[in-house]
């Protein structure tokens, strides 16, 4: 088994000159990633043949619901930059706004166009070669925000659509396999000099900022899911969040794309939404995402980022 500091360092490592170069696991990169996606691309231009009624839907989405979708967005990318802002308080490391916002920036348009989990990998040999954050140090800041996101997920699944009993079940097993792998996890990396800003003020902090995001998520799938269907209720929407929020840990295409759609279509018995609703509408999250990206992109262009954050 490969450690999580390991899997960062092969994928980013840190280059003279104080310059953080960037390389990819070549294999995963050149095939199962692309292959996943030709698969889906296939599948959703053979769907979209056959339902041709969708792109004239989508045609008629209301410019409003455009730019409250990138609205939405914003407070989603503003929760992932309070997420890094606190998740160095736990080493007593602190950046400026900007240089937070930059790094969160440059790493997002990384994360879509890159294999798997590529944005995580670019803030950790940064974080190193900036501030000497260990790898391992911000691999165990990672993985409490993602034993976070995965508790919240689970209860977003299971809350609308199970007695609360399954889902306090579910909840407390996801919760209680977190712990133990962040406790082994620790125990690796653990030195005297380590996560001494680790109290539950901090982590109270961590877990407020991981659950804007996913109440961002919520209004942005909602928003999605009523533009196409609007008898999507807000207790399915919740659901279909938590779902399509597990997509998250096998992210091996650009932004999960056919990944996230099959989570989606697994559930469907706990969220109860069409598979037409479901294309429809992560055809319209996709193109905002993109365009959220774009504006992101034209913001690093304009700020310098690369220079600013010296990444090659």
């Amino acid at each position: 088994m490969v450690a999580p500091e390991d899997g960062l360092h092969r994928l980013y490592t840190c280059g003279r000159k104080g310059t953080i170069t960037i390389s990819m696991p070549r294999k995963l990169k050149l095939f199962l990633g692309p292959l996943i996606l030709l698969i889906t691309i296939v599948v959703f231009a053979r769907y979209l043949s056959q339902h041709t009624y969708l792109l004239t839907q989508l045609s008629h989405t209301p410019l409003l619901t455009v730019l409250g979708l990138l609205a939405l967005y914003a407070v989603w990318f503003f929760a992932l930059v309070l997420v890094l802002r606190f998740s160095l308080y736990i080493y007593q490391k602190n950046m400026s706004a900007q240089e937070n916002f930059l790094l969160n920036a440059y790493s997002s348009l990384v994360n879509f166009f890159g294999p798997g989990q590529s944005g995580p990998a670019v803030r950790g040999a940064y974080l190193k070669k900036r501030h000497g954050l260990r790898l391992r140090d911000y691999t165990f800041a990672t993985l409490l925000y993602y034993a976070f996101y995965a508790v919240i997920s689970a209860f977003l699944l299971f809350v609308g659509s199970r007695p609360w009993w399954q889902t306090l079940a579910v909840v407390a097993l996801v919760g209680g396999g977190s712990y133990v792998a962040l406790h082994w996890f620790g125990k690796r990396s653990r030195s005297e000099q380590d996560r001494q800003g680790l109290t539950m003020t901090h982590l109270g902090l961590i877990l407020a900022a991981t659950a804007l995001q996913a109440v961002a998520q919520i209004a942005i799938y909602y928003v999605e899911l009523h533009n196409v269907n609007p008898h999507v209720s807000l207790a399915q929407a919740v659901t279909y969040t938590g779902a399509a929020n597990f997509a998250l840990f096998v992210a091996l295409t650009p932004g999960a794309i056919g990944i996230r759609e099959s989570f989606l279509l697994f559930t469907q018995q706990l969220h109860h939404i069409g598979s037409a609703n479901i294309v429809a509408a992560n055809l319209i999250d996709r193109a905002v995402y993109i365009a959220f990206l774009g504006l992101l992109f034209v913001l690093i262009v304009t700020l310098h980022a690369k220079d600013k954050l010296h990444i090659k």
